[in-house]
């Protein structure tokens, strides 16, 4: 009896130990890949001189909407944003809870987190895609997909897009 609760007590800290490791490998990976660059994507600024950019490429203007330190906002941009990004697909990033100034599709100064909540956005990673007036012309993609489809689903969105324009 005395084995079975130290192998019990002893698996116990194991797991604990496993969780502890777990939990900091999830809460370093974000701030450890945003600052290797591999992950990164422009932080917006001005929509309207982005969405600018966009439209003369012919394509719509996503938006992701991230949180620091989101696990699947980490993922949506090592997988695809930021390959797309480097490909020449016109993408910014949006913080929520960020107080950033950047310029609305309006041209008013407003804050990465005002823009957020104007969008009524409250999940992230949120990926939107603006056409000629900053009007969404494609369905949102909010929160994390299975990684097998992720892309699909993205270059679905991007279709509608592109048709809309």
């Amino acid at each position: 009896m005395a084995s079975h609760i130290t192998l019990l007590h002893t698996s116990v800290w194991h797991r604990r130990d496993w969780l502890l490791r777990v939990g900091v490998s999830l809460c370093t990976t974000p701030v450890l890949a945003q600052s290797g660059g591999a992950a990164t994507l422009p932080v917006a600024q001005s929509l309207p001189d982005e969405l600018a950019r966009a439209l003369q490429k012919k394509q719509p203007l996503i938006v992701m909407v991230s949180l620091d330190g989101c696990v699947f906002c980490l993922q949506a941009r090592q997988s695809h944003l930021s390959p797309m990004y480097k490909a020449g697909v016109a993408i910014v990033q949006v913080d929520m809870r960020n107080n950033q100034p950047v310029l609305d599709f309006a041209g008013k100064l407003t804050t990465h987190d005002q823009l957020t909540r104007q969008w009524k956005v409250s999940i992230t990673p949120t990926l939107l895609f603006f056409g000629p007036g900053g009007k969404e012309v494609a369905e949102r993609m909010e929160g994390a997909y299975l990684p097998d489809f992720y892309g699909p689903y993205l270059e679905d969105r991007l279709v509608q897009g592109r048709k809309a324009l």
